[in-house]
């Protein structure tokens, strides 16, 4: 389950920036900050799954 989760801290990482990303070029800053909000998660989920990997004997 964890390389699954891995893939889901990716996935929202990557959407989140192209949401930001383009949000911000046709200037809808709300939509900007929630894409900024999903990257966030997904950086936040990789380092608990980094942390849950270290943690493994």
């Amino acid at each position: 389950m964890s390389a699954r989760e891995k893939a889901k801290a990716t996935v929202e990482q990557v959407v989140g920036r192209a949401v930001r990303r383009i949000a911000l070029a046709i200037g809808h800053r709300t939509t900007a900050a929630k894409g900024a909000a999903l990257e966030a998660r997904g950086k936040a989920r990789r380092i608990k799954e980094k942390g849950k990997d270290k943690l493994k004997f």
